[in-house]
């Protein structure tokens, strides 16, 4: 996909809602890692600073968010 396809793409399932797991913002390199480990880069978004103290990343699946959610148990925001 291009950049341009990937954007679009995103856009649509991002619309109606996506998969949102709330994560402490000491963490988004660790998060962002983790979904270039596991994912392709259509499958993920993130949002910084959604909250004090909180980013957003967003899974297209919930089975994604799932997994990323149980990753870092610890530090997602419930």
């Amino acid at each position: 996909m291009t950049p341009q396809e990937i954007f679009e793409y995103k856009n649509r399932w991002k619309s109606s809602g996506g998969h949102p797991v709330k994560i402490h913002s000491d963490l988004d390199w660790q998060g962002k890692d983790w979904c270039r480990r596991n994912l392709e880069r259509h499958q993920w978004g993130f949002d910084s600073y959604t909250a004090v103290y909180q980013h957003t990343f967003c899974f297209e699946n919930a089975i994604h968010a799932q997994q990323f959610a149980q990753e870092f148990i610890d530090w997602i925001e419930k």
